[in-house]
């Protein structure tokens, strides 16, 4: 059975987004992983990078390379990666290195601060949300950003905004340059979780490098 990916490429104020999706037997496999892992305790703690990532949440595993390939998210990662490279600048990527691929779990209260990352590429995907992601103590509240992750350039002016937003949906992926900010808002509700997966690559430097 062929899934198809759709893709979509945001331009909310210079920098471009990209948006797929990552297939449903895909995001089985890595969930699988993720969940036998948690369950050997010496391993999950070898695999646990949260100590040197931004974010302040339970527990960050490092996706093991041999996974990566085995499963097909190295290839997925290149051909999407790819399609958005060729849609925002017209020019074909030959060369995609994956730096690293981690998973973030997320609970109540837990949050990532504005940050970016290394690399040329990077992006993030989202493996599981909580049905009530984005519940908020007050009923009325007109803006509500909870469970939702800011990415951000520049300065809001007239005509221009800095901030775009991205309420995570299961599937769903974004690439994005590595310098953007961004940040990752807690949620409220309890004993449910919020993975998601991330990563950094680099590309062909004269794509990357727009001064050469």
């Amino acid at each position: 059975m062929t899934e198809k990916n759709f893709r979509t490429l945001y331009r909310p104020f210079g920098p471009s987004i990209g948006q797929t999706s990552i297939p449903e037997n895909l995001i089985n496999k890595i969930n699988n992983y993720i969940d036998k892992l948690i369950k050997d305790e010496e391993r999950a703690k070898k695999q646990n990078v949260g100590k040197i990532l931004a974010g302040n949440v339970s527990q960050e595993f490092d996706l093991d390379p041999q996974f990566a390939m085995k499963c097909g998210w190295m290839e997925f990662l290149s051909r999407e990666c790819g399609h958005w490279i060729k849609q925002s600048t017209g020019k074909k990527m030959t060369k995609f290195t994956l730096i690293g691929s981690w998973v973030v779990r997320q609970f109540q209260n837990e949050y990532n601060p504005l940050h970016y990352h290394g690399g040329h590429i990077s992006g993030v995907g989202y493996l599981k949300v909580p049905k009530s992601l984005g519940g908020t103590f007050q009923e009325d509240k007109k803006i509500n950003n909870n469970g939702e992750i800011h990415l951000v350039h520049g300065s809001r002016q007239f005509l221009s905004d800095a901030i775009f937003k991205i309420k995570p949906k299961v599937g769903n992926f974004y690439y994005f340059p590595n310098y953007l900010l961004h940040t990752v808002y807690p949620f409220y509700s309890e004993n449910e979780e919020r993975r998601s997966i991330s990563f950094n690559a680099t590309i062909d430097e004269d794509i990357y490098d727009v001064y050469k």
